[in-house]
C-alpha cells in the first residue's frame, strides 16, 4: 500500500509535466479589402459565426411567408439528418473527453466442470466463482488523447455550422421559391385580364364578321391573339404548381398534402443600408465550417505525431477466486495485481511518418478551402450587390416603358372603337403592352430573389 501512495504522487508529477505535441491552432491569415466594391459604406466582416442574426425573413414584413420559414428548421429532412449528424458528432466529443479519464470495469463468473479418469473410470466434479474489478488509465503524456479532444470538438463545431448552413440554405430556397410563385400569380392574373380582353375583342370582332363589316383575317387575328394568351397563361399554371412543389419539400411534406392559396404579394423589398456593422460576411456559417475544419486538421496533425512516441497506461485489478462460493468473499481467496504497462512501436518503415505528412497535407488543403470559402462569399455578396444596384434602375426605365405600352394600347383601342384604324393595329399594340407589363414582372421576381440570395451571401442579412 505505501508503494500505491509513492507511486501515486509521481504518476501526478508525470501527467501535469506532459506537453501536447503538434502545433497549436492559429486561425489562417487572410487578405480581405476594407470595403465591397458594389456598396459604399460596407467594412470588413470579423470573424462572428456564433452571433445571432434572429429571423432574417422578417425585413420582408410578409405574414405567410413568415409562417413557412419557421417550420423549415423544424420539418426539412435535410435539416433533420444534418442534426442528428451534429449530435452524433457531439457524442463523439463526450467520448473523446471521457478517454482522459480512468475506467473502471467488472467480472464476475461462476462455472461448474467435469470429468472422467480414463484408467479408473471415476468421475470428478470442480466449481469455480470469480468476482474481479479492474482499472485503467492511459496517461496522456505527448497529449494524443487531448489533441484528440481538440480535434473532435472542432469537428462538432464545424458540424453544428454546417447545421446552421443548411438551415440557412433551405430557408433561402424556399424564399425565393415563394416569390417566384407570388409573382407568377401576378403574371396569371395579367394573362386572365388580357384573355378576358381579348375575348371580348373576338366576340365583337364575330359579330361583325358575321354581318360582313370585318375581313376573315382580322378574325383570324383575334383568334390567334386570344389563344396564344390562353396558352401563356397555362404555361404559367404549371410553372406556379411546380414552385408550390418545392415549398412543400422543403417543409418535409408531400406536393398533395399543401397547397398555397392564390394572393397578391404583400411584401416590402428591404432596402440595402448604405453603412453596415462589421461582424457580416464572417457570419456565413459555411466560412465557419471552413475554419472549424481547419482547426480539426491541425489538431490530427498532434495526433499524427504523438505517434512517435509510446503510450502508458496503469492498470489495477483486485477480485476474489474460489471453488466454494460460500468462502468466496474470504481473506485467503483474495488475488490483486498492479502495474503500469509501455507500449510503442520501435520500427514501422516510415508509417507514422507517412501519417504525419498526410496530417499536414490535409491540414493544408482545409486552409485553401478556407481561404476559397472567404474568396467565394465575397464574390457572391459583390454580386447581387451589383445585380441590386442595377436592377433599381432596370425597374425603373420599364416601368416608364409599361407605362407608355399601355397608353399606347389605351389609345389604339379607342381608334379602332371609333372605327379610324384596322385591328391589326389594336393587336400589335396590345402584344407589346402585355410583353412589357411581363418583362416588368419578371424584373420584379429577380429583384426579390436577389435579395435573399443577398441575404444568404451575408450569413443572414444584416441585423443583430
Amino acid at each position: 500500500m505505501k508503494n500505491v501512495l509513492k507511486f501515486t504522487p509521481m504518476v501526478a508529477a508525470l501527467l501535469l509535466a506532459g506537453c501536447a505535441v503538434g502545433p497549436d491552432y492559429q486561425r489562417p491569415t487572410m487578405a480581405m479589402p476594407t470595403h465591397f466594391k458594389e456598396a459604399k459604406g460596407w467594412q470588413q466582416a470579423a470573424p462572428q459565426d456564433e452571433q445571432s442574426k434572429g429571423d432574417w425573413w422578417s425585413v420582408y414584413h410578409d405574414a405567410t411567408l413568415d409562417s413557412l420559414l419557421r417550420q423549415v428548421s423544424i420539418s426539412n429532412q435535410n435539416v433533420a439528418s444534418y442534426a442528428a449528424q451534429y449530435r452524433e458528432a457531439q457524442a463523439l466529443t463526450s467520448q473523446s473527453r471521457a478517454a482522459l479519464f480512468p475506467s473502471v470495469s467488472y467480472d464476475a463468473s461462476s462455472t461448474r466442470s467435469g470429468s472422467r479418469a480414463s484408467t479408473t473410470g471415476q468421475r470428478s466434479v470442480s466449481n469455480a466463482h470469480a468476482a474481479d474489478l479492474s482499472a485503467s488509465w492511459e496517461l496522456d503524456l505527448w497529449g494524443k488523447l487531448r489533441r484528440t479532444l481538440e480535434e473532435n470538438k472542432a469537428s462538432a463545431q464545424a458540424s453544428k455550422a454546417e447545421l446552421a448552413n443548411i438551415t440557412l440554405s433551405a430557408q433561402s430556397e424556399l424564399a425565393q421559391d415563394y416569390f417566384q410563385l407570388r409573382i407568377l400569380d401576378e403574371k396569371i392574373a395579367l394573362y386572365q385580364r388580357s384573355i378576358d380582353a381579348y375575348q371580348r375583342y373576338m366576340t365583337v370582332i364575330q359579330n361583325k364578321y358575321s354581318a360582313g363589316s370585318e375581313s376573315r383575317a382580322t378574325l383570324a387575328q383575334a383568334q390567334m391573339q386570344l389563344e396564344s394568351a390562353r396558352a401563356s397563361a397555362q404555361d404559367y399554371q404549371w410553372q406556379r404548381a411546380q414552385s408550390e412543389h418545392a415549398i412543400a419539400l422543403l417543409l418535409g411534406r408531400a406536393p398533395a398534402d399543401f397547397s398555397l392559396p392564390v394572393a397578391k404579394l404583400d411584401a416590402t423589398l428591404p432596402a440595402i443600408p448604405n453603412s453596415l456593422p462589421s461582424a457580416l460576411l464572417q457570419r456565413r456559417p459555411d466560412i465557419a465550417y471552413a475554419e472549424r475544419n481547419v482547426a480539426a486538421a491541425n489538431a490530427a496533425v498532434g495526433v499524427a505525431i504523438a505517434g512517435y512516441y509510446p503510450d502508458l497506461t496503469l492498470s489495477a485489478t483486485g477480485g476474489v477466486s474460489s471453488s466454494a462460493i460460500n468462502s468466496l468473499f474470504s481473506l485467503p481467496n483474495r488475488v490483486w495485481s498492479l502495474g503500469p504497462e509501455l507500449s510503442g512501436t520501435l520500427l514501422d518503415f516510415g508509417a507514422t511518418s507517412a501519417k504525419v505528412e498526410q496530417a499536414r497535407a490535409a491540414y493544408d488543403a482545409s486552409v485553401a478551402d478556407y481561404r476559397q470559402s472567404v474568396l467565394t462569399a465575397m464574390g457572391e455578396v459583390e454580386d447581387y450587390l451589383v445585380q441590386l444596384n442595377t436592377l433599381k434602375g432596370e425597374i425603373a426605365s420599364q416601368q416608364l416603358a409599361t407605362s407608355a405600352a399601355q397608353e399606347s394600347a389605351r389609345v389604339t383601342r379607342n381608334q379602332y372603337d371609333a372605327g379610324m384604324i384596322d385591328y391589326l393595329d389594336v393587336a400589335t399594340t396590345e402584344n407589346s403592352s402585355l410583353s412589357e407589363q411581363q418583362s416588368l414582372l419578371s424584373l420584379q421576381s429577380t429583384q426579390w430573389v436577389s435579395s435573399v440570395e443577398l441575404i444568404a451571401a451575408l450569413g443572414g442579412g444584416w441585423q443583430g
